[in-house]
C-alpha cells in the first residue's frame, strides 16, 4: 500500500458514493486509474465491503451492550453459535479472564437479557458479564493513514 492507496480508503471512508472520477482528482489520478486501484483493493482484501453507517437507535436498536462470554472450553470454534444470534453485530476471541467478547444491539434491556438466555445456550459458556453502554462519544473506522508491518 502506499500513500494513494491510503488516500483513497480514506476518501471512501468518509463516503462510499464516492465517484470514481471524483476520488481520481481528490488523489491526483485518472477515473479509470482511481476504479483499478480501488479495484486491487478489493481484491487484496484491503477493502473488505461497501456499507451504508445507520444510526441504530432510529431503527429501534438504542441499547448497546459489551458481553464478556466466559467458558468452560475453547470457543474459537464457536463462530457459527454466536453468528445465530442476529442481536450480536461483533463477536471476538480475547485473551484473558473472558474467551470471547461480544457487542450486542439491542432494542430493550430485556431484549438483552434475552440474547444473554441465549449465549448459555451456546456449548461451553459458562457465563456472562455485560456492561450496558449509557453513551458513545464517538466511533471511527480504522484511520487509513497509520502504518504499521507490511503496511509501507
Amino acid at each position: 500500500m502506499d500513500d494513494i492507496d491510503r488516500k483513497l480508503i480514506a476518501a471512501l471512508q468518509r463516503d462510499a458514493t464516492t465517484a470514481y472520477a471524483a476520488l481520481g482528482k481528490e488523489v491526483g489520478l485518472s477515473t479509470g486509474a482511481a476504479h483499478e486501484r480501488v479495484r486491487k483493493l478489493r481484491e487484496r482484501g484491503v477493502v473488505r465491503r461497501t456499507t451504508v453507517d445507520v444510526d441504530p437507535a432510529a431503527l429501534g436498536q438504542g441499547v448497546l451492550a459489551y458481553v464478556m462470554v466466559e467458558s468452560s472450553a475453547w470457543m474459537g470454534d464457536s463462530a457459527d453459535s454466536f453468528a445465530a444470534i442476529p442481536e450480536i453485530v461483533e463477536a471476538h476471541v480475547i485473551a484473558g479472564s473472558a474467551s470471547v467478547l461480544v457487542k450486542v444491539r439491542s432494542a430493550t434491556t430485556e431484549q438483552l437479557q434475552d440474547v444473554l438466555r441465549r449465549l448459555y445456550a451456546i456449548d461451553g459458556v459458562s457465563g456472562t458479564q455485560a456492561t450496558v453502554v449509557l453513551e458513545t462519544f464517538f466511533e471511527r473506522p480504522v484511520p487509513a493513514g497509520v502504518t504499521g508491518p507490511g503496511n509501507g
